[in-house]
């Protein structure tokens, strides 16, 4: 049995929907590791109803202090929608490994998941600006310094929403299978398959009149020698 499966979840859950009832001693109620999870996030899922259906639409994501924030077009059916307060449920989650167990019944998977529910806010039209800079900066820390920032009929075309993190839980898998002690003994490979998202090398597009195409920006040049180091 891995570490995680053997100790008690972390904090106290903040409502009861948020609570872990099915593999319990694997949540994490603890706002750093919430934080932790989403700041590796890009993408989230995020999940409403309408009078359609349900719908689960992946969207980009960014945290700003105790927010998740979305954006998109005005005329964003989801959008609209939460901005108009309906609930919602949010996701994130990475895959960190495939676990192969003696059995079929144990094999698993390792990964880090978060989930959030709650009502959306609009971000008012004095802030996206401000928002949008930081959705930048998380994409590449200082590339908000270089670009045309979005002008006024930009920012009006845009909607950009904000989730309390006041109600959320966190979920986490690590270390090898859980096998019966009946199966220890069987001659099968047992272990982990990792898996983790990693940076390729830059691809840059053609240089425009007056762009030297070595001059990369610092952040560039971070991504490029990650890329390096994680390609050996």
């Amino acid at each position: 049995m891995s570490e995680t499966d053997t100790v008690a979840s972390k904090g106290t859950p903040p409502s009861p929907r948020t609570r872990v009832r099915r593999m319990a001693e694997r949540a994490d109620y603890e706002t750093a590791t919430l934080h932790a999870i989403l700041d590796d996030a890009y993408v989230c899922h995020v999940a409403f109803a309408d009078e359609r259906g349900v719908h689960c639409i992946p969207t980009a994501c960014w945290r700003e202090g105790d927010h998740l924030y979305i954006h998109g077009s005005n005329g964003s059916r989801m959008l609209k929608l939460a901005a108009e307060g309906a609930q919602c449920c949010v996701t994130v989650m990475h895959l960190d490994g495939l676990v192969l167990a003696r059995s079929a019944f144990h094999h698993s998977m390792n990964y880090r998941s978060a989930m959030i529910y709650g009502a959306f806010e609009v971000v008012p039209a004095e802030q996206k600006a401000a928002a949008l800079d930081a959705f930048l900066n998380h994409i590449a820390r200082g590339r908000v310094n270089e670009v045309r920032r979005g002008d006024r009929n930009e920012l009006a075309a845009t909607t950009i929403l904000r989730l309390p993190l006041d109600e959320a839980v966190s979920k986490i898998r690590t270390g090898g299978p859980s096998d019966d002690e009946a199966d220890l003994a069987l001659p099968v490979w047992a272990g982990v398959l990792p898996l983790a998202l990693k940076p390729l090398p830059p691809e840059r597009v053609a240089a425009q009149a007056g762009e030297c195409p070595d001059d990369a920006p610092d952040y560039v040049k971070a991504w490029a020698q990650r890329a390096a180091l994680t390609s050996r």
